[in-house]
């Protein structure tokens, strides 16, 4: 079994998912329009040019999402995308891109039990936790 977040956008998913694949070292797998998919001639003219599914891979990990339908976005709340790092510098490199024209809810610090522990929600309002855990 596989556990992948995955993100709604309203409107500015392929953006996010570009920033993403450069904030995190990842690579989009997959991407496809609405208006590339069968069911293009179902669909909204202002939602055509939007996209329909996108992956990106990041090691053996994977987030996936997509533009909600007019009407259907809602700001995420109640989660955040969790990303464990190896090294404080990692924490520290991560967080520094995600933060950009973002909110910080904590800042990247070390706590009891991380070498690096922050909190924040990105420029395009998904929810991230950075943590580095302390070596035993």
């Amino acid at each position: 079994m596989q556990i992948n977040p995955y993100l709604h956008f309203n409107g500015d998913c392929e953006e996010a998912f570009n920033f993403y694949a450069k904030a995190l070292g990842g690579e989009i797998a997959f991407k496809i329009t609405y208006a590339e998919s069968p069911m293009a001639g179902e669909t909204a003219k202002e939602l055509l040019g939007k996209i329909m599914h996108a992956r990106l891979q990041i090691g053996g990990n994977v987030i996936m999402g997509s533009d909600a339908p007019p009407g259907r976005y809602k700001e995420p709340q109640g989660f955040s995308v969790s990303i464990s790092v190896e090294s404080a510098a990692d924490a520290e490199r991560i967080y520094k891109a995600l933060e950009e024209g973002g909110d910080v809810y904590m800042p990247l610090a070390e706590t009891f039990w991380a070498e690096r522990f922050g909190m924040l929600a990105d420029r395009f309002g998904v929810p991230w936790m950075i943590n580095c855990e302390k070596k035993s």
